[in-house]
């Protein structure tokens, strides 16, 4: 009696587990057909710009004028959408040198310099700033970003400095959260070790903790870049969407995601103009796979060194 309860048991656990590993399958399953769905439907919207429609892709790529509308006696449409790969690499780049030094160095006085009950007051403000909503930092940048950039330099106040300075505060949370957790997961003994050699506070934040905790500072970087980059609205908000290369700061320009929010839902399917919009979001699906990789990289790197 007493074994064929036994039996039953291991009969019952045997057939829950494979359940639990059918289910694992099928999400695993789902999520990769998902994912190579997406791809597939992009770029193969994207591709069609070149193969279908004979875009050229040096001109698509480096050309300066986007004008799709361009009637063939003024020279026939032209899709130049260099002003917004610029556009949407000079906000990510000028967004990042700001806010990686600001949230490491927040994440290092929350980590080891600052008493204890400020880091309970800045942790769950850091957080909070993470969840608020794409369009309440465009709105924020609007009211008041642009109208003082107005007021003090010249222009519309509507430019690269407008959205550089919003995605910069966006941005910030992501960096800051995650070097805290990288400076909080170093070794006790690191710092032991570095004040028993005689080493100051400020000496061993520079020379021992930073080093050490190097590899995942530039992981958040790298990961506030990203979402800067595939940002759209904020940005649309404030940059002005100008189809057009910039001379300054104060100029109004556009980016690869604020083109896509103005413009795909004006245009037909299949048509050279949607086809090239496609094009736009093949290239912004590339460079999110570009900062995956990077990701990836820095933590091999970080592995390996260890």
């Amino acid at each position: 009696m007493a074994h064929a309860r036994k039996t039953e048991k291991f009969k019952k656990h045997h057939i829950e587990e494979f359940r639990g590993r059918m289910f694992i399958y099928f999400c695993t399953f789902f999520l990769i057909i998902t994912l190579l769905a997406i791809i597939y439907f992009i770029a193969s919207k994207g591709l069609a710009t070149f193969f279908q429609n004979r875009v050229n892709l040096f001109d698509f790529l480096f050309g300066t004028t986007w004008a799709p509308g361009r009637a063939d006696d003024a020279g026939g449409p032209q899709f130049g959408a260099f002003p917004f790969i610029f556009g949407s690499f000079a906000v990510t780049i000028m967004a990042a040198l700001v806010s990686a030094p600001l949230g490491i160095g927040a994440a290092i006085f929350m980590s080891e310099i600052g008493p204890s009950w400020g880091r309970r007051i800045l942790q769950p403000v850091i957080e909070l700033l993470v969840g608020i909503p794409s369009v309440v930092y465009g709105f924020v940048g609007l009211t008041l970003i642009v109208p003082f950039l107005r007021s003090s330099f010249d222009g519309l106040g509507f430019g690269l400095l407008a959205g550089m300075i919003v995605l910069s505060i966006m941005i910030l949370p992501t960096i800051t959260s995650v070097a805290y957790d990288a400076m909080k997961s170093l070794p006790i003994n690191i710092k032991e070790a570095s004040f028993g050699l005689g080493a100051t506070r400020w000496q061993t934040i520079r020379r021992v903790l930073v080093p050490a905790a190097l590899p995942e500072l530039l992981t958040g970087v790298v990961l506030g870049m990203a979402r800067a980059f595939g940002e759209a609205l904020a940005v649309q908000m404030v940059i002005g969407n100008a189809q057009r290369l910039p001379n300054s700061l104060n100029d109004p320009t556009s980016t690869i995601t604020s083109l896509l929010t103005l413009e795909m839902g004006n245009t037909v399917t299949g048509t050279v103009y949607n086809n090239a919009l496609w094009s736009m979001a093949l290239i912004l699906l590339l460079m999110s796979f570009c900062f995956i990789f990077l990701i990836r990289l820095i933590g091999r790197r970080a592995k390996h060194e260890r």
